[in-house]
């Protein structure tokens, strides 16, 4: 927030409640009995101009490693696998090779569609 965009009523308010501010530190300081005596001055509504705006606040990004337990993890993997076998649910045998995700019911049919198509094609020529 920059103070050259703040309007007249909003300088006047802050200076309002710096006033206030400076007010109770003193208050703050002589019931701690600290022995110093207060130095800020009371601000005044009618000079609004000394009011000094806080510079502008600049977020740091902090990156902060979440350090999980081997427990923790451990849990967290198979919640993991159960959603994704709600998702996904298993769809026939799988073959012992990996190669081929097809079921031999799934070949047949393919098979035969493959073959009746092709026969119809030979027998268009």
């Amino acid at each position: 927030m920059n103070i050259s965009d703040l309007s007249a009523a909003q300088l006047s308010q802050a200076a309002n409640i710096k006033a206030q501010i400076e007010k109770l530190q003193a208050e703050l300081a002589s019931v701690l009995e600290t022995g110093a005596p207060a130095e800020t001055a009371p601000a005044t509504a009618a000079a609004p101009a000394t009011v000094v705006a806080p510079a502008p606040v600049v977020a740091a990004v902090v990156s902060m490693k979440r350090v999980v337990s081997a427990e923790t993890r451990a849990k967290m993997a198979a919640a993991q696998q159960r959603r994704r076998a709600v998702k996904q649910p298993a769809t026939g045998v799988q073959p012992a090779n990996g190669k081929s995700k097809m079921t031999p019911a799934v070949k047949a049919l393919l098979s035969t569609k493959l073959k009746a198509y092709w026969a119809a094609k030979k027998e268009a020529k």
